[in-house]
Protein backbone atom coordinates (compact mmCIF):
# COMPACT_ATOMS: atom_id res chain seq x y z
CA UNK A 1 0.00 0.00 0.00
CA UNK A 2 1.37 3.32 -0.51
CA UNK A 3 2.06 6.20 1.61
CA UNK A 4 1.25 9.72 1.93
CA UNK A 5 4.84 11.15 0.42
CA UNK A 6 5.57 12.76 -2.99
CA UNK A 7 8.54 10.80 -3.88
CA UNK A 8 11.55 12.70 -6.27
CA UNK A 9 13.87 11.59 -8.08
CA UNK A 10 16.51 13.15 -9.64
CA UNK A 11 16.10 15.50 -6.27
CA UNK A 12 20.14 16.44 -5.95
CA UNK A 13 19.96 18.46 -9.14
CA UNK A 14 19.02 22.27 -9.63
CA UNK A 15 15.32 21.48 -10.43
CA UNK A 16 14.82 18.31 -7.94
CA UNK A 17 15.99 20.35 -5.41
CA UNK A 18 13.49 23.58 -6.24
CA UNK A 19 10.69 20.93 -5.99
CA UNK A 20 11.65 19.69 -2.82
CA UNK A 21 11.63 23.33 -1.50
CA UNK A 22 7.87 23.71 -3.36
CA UNK A 23 6.92 20.81 -1.31
CA UNK A 24 7.85 21.34 1.74
CA UNK A 25 6.09 25.00 1.43
CA UNK A 26 3.30 23.16 1.49
CA UNK A 27 3.80 20.68 3.97
CA UNK A 28 3.69 17.69 1.89
CA UNK A 29 6.27 15.00 2.71
CA UNK A 30 8.74 14.06 0.35
CA UNK A 31 11.24 11.70 0.04
CA UNK A 32 14.53 12.34 -2.23
CA UNK A 33 15.66 9.19 -3.93
CA UNK A 34 19.20 10.07 -4.08
CA UNK A 35 23.00 8.65 -4.72
CA UNK A 36 24.16 10.72 -2.60
CA UNK A 37 22.58 12.80 0.41
CA UNK A 38 25.26 15.28 1.06
CA UNK A 39 24.44 16.93 -2.23
CA UNK A 40 21.13 17.67 -0.63
CA UNK A 41 20.83 21.32 0.85
CA UNK A 42 21.38 21.66 4.40
CA UNK A 43 18.41 23.31 5.30
CA UNK A 44 16.55 19.90 3.56
CA UNK A 45 18.22 17.59 5.55
CA UNK A 46 15.21 16.66 7.50
CA UNK A 47 13.17 14.76 4.90
CA UNK A 48 13.87 11.46 4.69
CA UNK A 49 16.48 10.41 2.35
CA UNK A 50 16.88 7.13 0.81
CA UNK A 51 20.66 6.32 -0.87
CA UNK A 52 20.51 4.23 -3.66
CA UNK A 53 21.82 3.65 -7.21
CA UNK A 54 19.55 4.00 -9.85
CA UNK A 55 20.24 0.28 -11.38
CA UNK A 56 19.45 -1.02 -8.08
CA UNK A 57 15.47 -2.07 -7.87
CA UNK A 58 15.50 -2.42 -4.29
CA UNK A 59 15.77 1.25 -3.23
CA UNK A 60 12.93 2.20 -5.40
CA UNK A 61 10.56 -0.36 -4.42
CA UNK A 62 10.99 0.84 -0.43
CA UNK A 63 10.75 4.56 -1.85
CA UNK A 64 7.77 3.95 -4.22
CA UNK A 65 6.20 1.66 -1.18
CA UNK A 66 6.41 5.23 0.94
CA UNK A 67 4.65 7.18 -1.70
CA UNK A 68 1.41 8.61 -3.39
CA UNK A 69 2.80 9.92 -6.58
CA UNK A 70 6.47 10.16 -8.31
CA UNK A 71 8.05 13.12 -9.52
CA UNK A 72 11.01 12.66 -12.08
CA UNK A 73 13.38 15.27 -12.45
CA UNK A 74 15.66 12.54 -14.49
CA UNK A 75 17.69 12.81 -17.74
CA UNK A 76 20.93 13.37 -19.71
CA UNK A 77 22.92 16.53 -17.43
CA UNK A 78 25.55 16.85 -20.52
CA UNK A 79 25.94 16.34 -24.76
CA UNK A 80 28.16 12.79 -23.74
CA UNK A 81 26.16 10.02 -22.52
CA UNK A 82 27.59 6.49 -22.09
CA UNK A 83 24.42 4.40 -21.95
CA UNK A 84 21.43 5.65 -23.90
CA UNK A 85 18.72 3.20 -22.60
CA UNK A 86 19.83 3.69 -18.61
CA UNK A 87 17.35 6.40 -17.51
CA UNK A 88 14.70 4.47 -20.29
CA UNK A 89 15.35 1.04 -18.60
CA UNK A 90 14.86 2.39 -15.00
CA UNK A 91 11.72 3.39 -15.77
CA UNK A 92 10.72 0.01 -17.48
CA UNK A 93 11.27 -1.14 -14.36
CA UNK A 94 10.00 1.37 -11.87
CA UNK A 95 6.48 1.25 -13.95
CA UNK A 96 6.07 -2.48 -12.81
CA UNK A 97 7.14 -1.02 -8.83
CA UNK A 98 4.90 1.22 -9.19
CA UNK A 99 1.48 -0.81 -10.01
CA UNK A 100 2.99 -3.35 -7.20
CA UNK A 101 2.51 -0.80 -4.52
CA UNK A 102 -0.65 0.85 -6.27
CA UNK A 103 1.15 4.29 -6.64
CA UNK A 104 -0.73 5.65 -10.17
CA UNK A 105 0.92 9.15 -10.62
CA UNK A 106 4.01 10.21 -11.97
CA UNK A 107 5.18 13.23 -13.63
CA UNK A 108 8.21 13.06 -16.00
CA UNK A 109 10.67 15.68 -17.09
CA UNK A 110 11.34 15.62 -21.22
CA UNK A 111 12.28 17.74 -23.79
CA UNK A 112 11.23 19.55 -26.59
CA UNK A 113 13.33 16.90 -28.64
CA UNK A 114 10.05 15.19 -27.91
CA UNK A 115 7.43 15.90 -30.47
CA UNK A 116 3.42 15.90 -30.64
CA UNK A 117 1.14 16.22 -33.54
CA UNK A 118 -0.49 19.20 -32.17
CA UNK A 119 3.08 21.01 -31.94
CA UNK A 120 3.61 23.73 -34.08
CA UNK A 121 6.60 24.95 -35.62
CA UNK A 122 9.56 26.70 -33.91
CA UNK A 123 12.41 27.61 -35.27
CA UNK A 124 14.15 27.69 -32.25
CA UNK A 125 13.19 24.54 -31.39
CA UNK A 126 14.28 23.08 -34.27
CA UNK A 127 17.60 24.91 -34.41
CA UNK A 128 17.64 23.28 -30.66
CA UNK A 129 17.21 19.63 -31.52
CA UNK A 130 19.40 19.94 -34.87
CA UNK A 131 22.27 20.88 -32.44
CA UNK A 132 21.62 18.64 -29.86
CA UNK A 133 21.42 15.61 -32.79
CA UNK A 134 24.62 16.42 -33.97
CA UNK A 135 26.61 17.36 -30.92
CA UNK A 136 25.50 15.06 -28.92
CA UNK A 137 23.60 12.33 -30.49
CA UNK A 138 23.50 10.10 -27.61
CA UNK A 139 21.97 12.58 -25.15
CA UNK A 140 19.21 12.96 -28.10
CA UNK A 141 18.07 9.06 -27.85
CA UNK A 142 18.45 9.23 -24.49
CA UNK A 143 16.25 11.40 -24.31
CA UNK A 144 13.63 10.35 -27.14
CA UNK A 145 13.91 6.61 -25.31
CA UNK A 146 12.52 8.19 -22.43
CA UNK A 147 9.15 9.12 -24.64
CA UNK A 148 9.25 5.88 -26.13
CA UNK A 149 9.32 4.10 -22.84
CA UNK A 150 6.90 5.55 -21.48
CA UNK A 151 4.30 5.14 -24.22
CA UNK A 152 5.33 1.72 -24.62
CA UNK A 153 5.88 -0.20 -21.72
CA UNK A 154 4.00 2.35 -18.74
CA UNK A 155 1.78 -0.01 -16.57
CA UNK A 156 -2.13 0.39 -18.23
CA UNK A 157 -2.36 1.43 -14.38
CA UNK A 158 -0.12 4.31 -14.65
CA UNK A 159 -0.85 8.08 -14.99
CA UNK A 160 1.84 9.47 -16.53
CA UNK A 161 2.87 12.78 -17.80
CA UNK A 162 5.99 13.87 -19.44
CA UNK A 163 6.83 17.69 -19.10
CA UNK A 164 8.86 18.97 -22.01
CA UNK A 165 11.31 21.52 -21.17
CA UNK A 166 13.46 23.78 -23.51
CA UNK A 167 15.69 25.65 -21.04
CA UNK A 168 15.66 25.50 -17.00
CA UNK A 169 17.00 28.63 -15.48
CA UNK A 170 17.56 29.86 -11.94
CA UNK A 171 19.89 28.80 -9.08
CA UNK A 172 18.16 26.37 -6.49
CA UNK A 173 19.34 28.51 -3.27
CA UNK A 174 16.43 29.44 -0.85
CA UNK A 175 16.71 32.91 -1.64
CA UNK A 176 16.41 32.64 -5.43
CA UNK A 177 13.66 30.12 -5.16
CA UNK A 178 11.62 32.55 -2.52
CA UNK A 179 12.03 35.71 -5.19
CA UNK A 180 11.29 33.65 -8.26
CA UNK A 181 8.40 31.57 -7.74
CA UNK A 182 6.04 34.40 -7.77
CA UNK A 183 7.72 35.81 -11.01
CA UNK A 184 6.52 33.95 -13.99
CA UNK A 185 3.11 32.31 -15.01
CA UNK A 186 3.69 28.69 -16.36
CA UNK A 187 2.92 28.29 -19.37
CA UNK A 188 1.04 24.38 -20.35
CA UNK A 189 0.73 23.43 -23.78
CA UNK A 190 1.84 22.60 -27.48
CA UNK A 191 5.39 23.54 -28.73
CA UNK A 192 4.45 26.74 -30.54
CA UNK A 193 1.22 27.96 -29.59
CA UNK A 194 0.54 31.38 -27.88
CA UNK A 195 2.02 31.92 -24.77
CA UNK A 196 5.13 28.99 -24.79
CA UNK A 197 8.29 30.39 -24.25
CA UNK A 198 12.02 28.98 -24.50
CA UNK A 199 12.65 29.41 -21.15
CA UNK A 200 11.16 28.69 -17.90
CA UNK A 201 12.39 29.30 -13.43
CA UNK A 202 13.11 25.96 -12.30
CA UNK A 203 11.08 27.98 -9.01
CA UNK A 204 8.40 28.65 -11.20
CA UNK A 205 8.22 25.21 -12.62
CA UNK A 206 8.56 23.70 -9.23
CA UNK A 207 5.16 25.12 -8.50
Amino acid sequence: MSGPAILVLGATGPSGICVLRELIHHGQPAIAFVRNPAKVPQDLSENPLLDGESSDLHGPSAAVARSSAIISLLGPTSLKVPDSTLYASFYAALFPIMAQHKVRRILAMGTVSATLPQDRFSFLRWAFVTFLRLAGPTAYQTILSITQTFESSAHKDVDWTIFRLFFATGDSDADTWRALREQEDVFAGYIGEPGWTTSIHRAALAK
